[in-house]
C-alpha cells in the first residue's frame, strides 16, 4: 500500500521531497510565500517526476495559500478528503521561538499551530509529523511581568509552545511523542538539531505494539538502513559534499540563471568526485541552477582569507575574534572541511567556505541540506532590510527547509509504523480483547 501525505507550511519542499523519496504519495501542500511556493511548484507540480510529483486536487488552485484563507474557503473540501490523507506533515514557522535570534512571545507565527490543529481536525489523518527548532519545547516566560500566585494555590508553571500544541492535539484525538534529532546522523553533511514530533490517532494506538514511542525505534532502524542503502558513512563532511563546487582551478563563466542580474559569475561544472556528490547528481539533466557566486569586495575577500588562515574552523567566532576582524555579526562560522557544516541558516553570510574566502552559493547550502542537484530554486537570491520578514528568497528557502535525507528516514519510519498498525488490525480483527498485552499497553 502506498500511503499519502499533505504538507502544511511546506516552504520550498524539503519535507515533501524526503517523504516522497520514502515512498509516500504527495497530495497537496500549503505555503503562503509566493517565492517559496514557486520553487515548490517547479519541483513537485510542473516537473512530472515519477514518485515525486503530487496528485493535486482539482478544487485547490496551485498557488501560494495562507492557511487561514485555506480554512475559510476550503474547509468543506478538506473534510471531504477524510480517509484519503494518511499523514499530515509540516510544522508552523519557528522564528518566534528559535534560539538563533531574539524570541518574541507575541509573534503571530507562534499561534499558527492553532490553525494546524484546525486542519488536523478537518482531515483526521492517521499520523502527524512536525519538525521544529529545539526552542519550541522551552517554556518562555513573559518578560517584565510578575505573576503572584493566589493564596493557597501553587503558581502554574509556564508551558512551552510544544506543550500547548500537544495539549491541543490530545483534545483533537492524537497521541504525540517527540525527540531531538541531529540531521548529521542521517547522511546530511550538516549539524542541525531539530525537534521531531510524531502523532498517531488514538483509535490506532491500541493496535501499535509499544505505543507511539515505537516511532523512534523505527526511526533509528531507518537511519541505519538509509546510510547502508545510500552507501554513506556515519558522518559526511563539508568537503565531501562541496569539493566539486570549489572555484580554485575551475573555469569561470557568466552566471546563466535567468533570475540573476548581470555581472555575476559561476563555475563551469566538472563532475562529482565523492559518493555523496554522485548521489546529489543523480537525476540531473542539464546544468544546476543557483550556482551564482557572491561578488565580494577585495577588502572583504582579504578579511575572509585572514579569518580562514588564523581562526579555528568548525566553531563560531567569539566576541574577541569578531572585534579583531571588525565584524558586527553575532554568528559567523568558518567551516571545517573534514566535519559536517554548522547549521545552515537563512542568512548567507553566517557561514564561510572552508578553503575559499567567500560565503557559500545557494547550491552549496542546498547540498549541505541534502537537496539533490536537479532541485531548482526560484525567486530572488537574497533580500535585505525590513523585507527579510516579508520575503522568502532562495537562501531563506534553503535555510528554513527540512533536510530531505532526514525527512526520508522519518517517512520510512512512519510508513513502517502504519504498516505495523494495519498488520495487527488484520490479524486480530476488531476484537481488541484478543490483542497481546504489549499491543494494548
Amino acid at each position: 500500500m502506498k500511503y499519502s501525505f499533505a504538507d502544511l507550511f511546506a516552504g520550498c519542499g524539503g519535507l515533501s521531497l524526503g517523504l516522497s523519496q520514502a515512498g509516500l504519495q504527495g497530495k497537496f501542500a500549503i505555503e503562503r510565500d509566493p517565492m517559496a511556493f514557486e520553487t515548490f511548484a517547479t519541483n513537485f507540480i510542473d516537473r512530472r517526476t515519477p514518485g515525486i510529483s503530487f496528485d493535486w486536487p482539482a478544487w485547490l488552485e496551485p498557488e501560494a495559500w495562507d492557511i487561514e484563507h485555506l480554512l475559510a474557503q476550503h474547509k468543506t473540501d478538506l473534510i471531504g478528503l477524510r480517509g484519503t490523507i494518511d499523514v499530515l506533515a509540516g510544522g508552523p514557522p519557528c522564528q518566534g521561538f528559535s534560539f538563533a535570534g531574539r524570541r518574541v512571545e507575541g509573534d503571530p507565527r507562534n499561534l499558527l499551530f492553532e490553525k494546524y490543529v484546525n486542519v488536523v481536525e478537518a482531515l483526521q489523518p492517521q499520523a502527524l509529523i512536525l519538525e521544529n527548532v529545539p526552542g519550541m519545547r522551552v517554556a518562555h516566560a513573559r518578560r517584565n511581568v510578575i505573576t503572584l500566585p493566589i493564596a493557597g494555590e501553587q503558581a502554574e508553571k509556564p508551558k512551552s509552545f510544544y506543550d500547548k500544541l500537544i495539549d491541543s492535539l490530545d483534545v483533537a484525538g492524537y497521541k504525540m511523542e517527540a525527540m531531538l534529532v541531529d540531521s548529521s546522523r542521517f547522511g546530511v553533511p550538516q549539524r542541525r538539531s531539530r525537534l521531531i514530533a510524531v502523532g498517531i490517532r488514538k483509535d490506532l494506538c491500541e493496535w501499535l505494539d509499544g505505543g507511539i514511542a515505537r516511532m523512534f525505534v523505527l526511526l533509528e532502524e531507518a537511519r541505519v538502513n538509509q546510510l547502508r542503502e545510500l552507501g554513506l558513512p556515519e558522518v559526511v563532511s563539508a568537503s565531501s559534499a562541496l569539493s566539486d563546487l570549489e572555484t580554485n582551478g575551475r573555469e569561470m563563466i557568466d552566471c546563466v540563471d535567468p533570475e540573476s542580474s548581470r555581472g555575476f559569475r559561476e563555475i563551469k561544472y566538472g563532475a562529482p568526485t565523492t559518493p555523496y556528490q554522485r548521489l546529489m547528481q543523480a537525476g540531473l539533466e542539464g546544468g544546476m541552477n543557483s550556482m551564482r557566486l557572491a561578488r565580494h569586495r577585495d577588502d572583504v575577500r582579504e578579511r575572509f582569507g585572514r579569518i580562514l588562515a588564523e581562526c579555528r574552523k568548525g566553531v563560531r567566532m567569539n566576541d574577541e575574534s569578531r572585534k579583531t576582524y571588525g565584524l558586527k555579526k553575532h554568528r559567523i562560522y568558518p567551516m571545517a572541511s573534514g566535519e559536517p557544516a554548522p547549521t545552515v541558516t537563512t542568512l548567507p553570510d553566517d557561514i564561510l567556505h572552508y578553503s575559499e574566502p567567500r560565503i557559500l552559493t545557494v547550491r552549496e547550502t542546498a547540498r549541505l541540506q541534502s537537496f539533490p542537484d536537479w532541485f531548482e530554486f526560484k525567486g530572488k537570491f537574497t533580500t535585505g532590510g525590513d523585507r527579510r520578514t516579508k520575503e522568502c528568497p532562495r537562501y531563506t528557502q534553503v535555510g528554513n527547509a527540512v533536510p530531505p535525507y532526514l525527512a526520508r528516514a522519518i517517512g520510512v519510519a512512519v510508513r513502517t509504523l502504519l504498516e505495523e498498525v494495519a498488520l495487527t488490525k488484520s490479524v486480530f480483527g476488531d476484537d481488541a480483547g484478543d490483542l497481546p498485552v504489549a499491543a494494548t499497553a
